[in-house]
């Protein structure tokens, strides 16, 4: 089992023992692709662990843009968490469905809001509910939190940054989507994407970082899942995936291994697949 640390991961136990804590809120993060014919918030509302708020990656967003669950603004942030009751002094804990998944994106957009006393759940609901613990299907009674916030630009790349890294090769853009997709085998879920990777980047699949059972790996099996796949952990890293969702989960492992030089492209490929004028590479190049 990983040590807890309540700024990046903590256990089922570790949840268990400090859910009635008056200063914990436990968010409901789960989010899934079309593909997965699975509806989040009507999961959630069926049954959650007691007192979870949802946090809906769609909306809590900026829905200016026009790639999907880009980071919301601060003032949207700010708006939202207030009205869950979620702010300055609070330990939040952030789950999902799929056990890790789309739960760390939250972890990662409080982290871009200057706020560290966030870690994911590991495993998430289903190791949760493996081990028979407590659900309900009870709305939590939510009372207005003051929260301050502090934009860290450093953890968000946009296209133009991460087009220079790729030309420069300063820093290592590791890529957290299936080979397949990286290597351009197989089309985009999304329509009028292009298929391949950003020129220079590396392939560390999510799922190479998880157990079988859907928690994170330790130190070492994280280590060589960067390793065996090329990353030199030396160099500042740029995460990225399909829709900035899953190269959260390569942030938040990098994160455990002590990085602190990191950063996440937020339009990911849904962006980059989309500029006929960006570089593609395919195949193993």
């Amino acid at each position: 089992m990983l040590a807890d640390d309540p700024t990046t991961l903590v256990s089922t136990d570790w949840l268990a023992a400090h859910l009635g804590d008056p200063d914990l809120r436990v968010l409901d993060g789960s989010f899934y692709l079309p593909e997965a014919g699975r509806d989040a918030r009507a999961e959630y509302e069926a049954g959650h662990i007691p007192g979870a708020r949802f946090f809906d990656i769609d909306e809590i967003a900026d829905t200016s843009r026009a790639m999907p669950h880009m980071a919301p603004p601060p003032e949207k942030f700010i708006s939202r968490m207030r009205a869950m009751g979620v702010g300055d002094g609070h330990q939040v804990v952030v789950y999902d469905g799929a056990g890790l998944f789309s739960a760390a994106r939250v972890w990662w957009t409080f982290r871009l809001m200057g706020k560290t006393d966030v870690a994911v759940l590991d495993g998430g609901l289903p190791k949760w509910l493996a081990e028979e613990r407590p659900v309900d299907d009870m709305p939590p009674a939510m009372r207005d939190r003051h929260i301050t916030v502090q934009r860290q630009a450093g953890l968000v790349r946009d296209v133009t940054q991460v087009a220079a890294a790729s030309k420069l090769g300063d820093h290592e853009i590791v890529d957290a989507r299936s080979p397949s997709r990286f290597r351009g085998d197989e089309p985009e879920p999304r329509p009028g994407l292009r298929s391949g990777h950003i020129p220079g980047s590396k392939n560390v699949h999510y799922a190479t970082l998880l157990n079988a059972d859907g928690t994170m790996k330790d130190d070492a099996g994280l280590r060589a899942a960067f390793e065996g796949a090329g990353v030199d952990l030396a160099k500042p890293a740029i995460t990225t995936c399909g829709s900035g969702v899953t190269a959260a989960i390569v942030f938040l492992a990098l994160t455990r291994l002590g990085k602190a030089d990191l950063s996440l492209y937020d339009g990911s490929w849904a962006e980059w697949g989309s500029y006929p004028d960006l570089k593609v590479a395919t195949g193993d190049e």
